[in-house]
């Protein structure tokens, strides 16, 4: 007999993956794009600030998880910043983005598909835990809720999740909605959390960079138009 829960936690899932698989984005993120590119570079940025503020040790040396992989952009990141690939491990939900991502990764890194929350990982064998975009795709309360928990498990005492999410809501997409700095302390009441605000707006920097590419720069200078939090949600050694 099947768990009430587990059931939720399925009809969720399932969600999502419809919501992702309506998405018609085309080449919004591409990486040419100078909106696109420069907003990485901005958020790279304030990462390896992160990084060397709250790290004591070689990257190298860090096992690593990340929820939501995608493609493995991100992945693709720490490796760049000096990461192992033998201690990187991608969770994706998507079949389809499972295959994108073990074309570009290297074989030494791990790939699990599936439903983040019925992973069967011992708990504390990660020194950092990464979900970027990925709870505003979760429109589920409790279901954010079951993921942030079973992330937190993850966490080894003074390692952290590494959060990257929007902070405020898109009226034209219904699909998402925002996670504002106090839903991320909800989610990880024991952490601390340390937050600062990158990229701009996407629908102001696809506007901007239309005038000229270096008007992003200037726009992004501005903290009320970013609307992304970059944070470190540190677990106590």
């Amino acid at each position: 007999m099947t768990e009430p829960g587990h059931v939720h936690e399925h009809d969720e899932a399932r969600a999502i993956a419809e919501r992702y698989a309506r998405r018609e984005v085309g080449d919004r993120y591409h990486p040419l794009r100078p909106e696109i590119w420069q907003s990485r570079h901005d958020r790279e940025r304030a990462l390896i600030r992160l990084l060397r503020r709250h790290v004591q040790v070689p990257v190298a040396a860090l096992d690593v998880l990340e929820v939501g992989c995608g493609h493995g952009d991100n992945l693709l990141e720490l490796l760049r910043l000096g990461f192992d690939p033998a201690r990187l491990v991608g969770n994706e939900l998507l079949p389809e983005r499972v295959a994108a991502a073990r074309q570009r990764l290297p074989a030494a890194t791990r790939l699990l598909e599936g439903d983040a929350t019925q992973l069967a990982l011992p708990d504390g064998s990660f020194d950092l835990v990464v979900a970027s975009t990925v709870f505003s795709s979760i429109l589920d309360d409790s279901f954010q809720q079951r993921l942030a928990a079973a992330m937190w498990r993850w966490v080894r005492p003074g390692g952290a999740v590494l959060w990257y999410d929007f902070t405020l809501d898109n009226p034209r997409n219904t699909d998402v909605r925002a996670v504002p700095l106090r839903r991320l302390r909800e989610l990880f009441p024991a952490a601390r959390i340390d937050a600062r605000r990158v990229t701009l707006a996407p629908p102001i920097g696809r506007h901007v960079v239309r005038l000229h590419p270096a008007a992003w720069r200037w726009f992004n200078a501005l903290p009320l138009l970013r609307t992304h939090v970059l944070a470190w949600v540190g677990k106590a050694g």
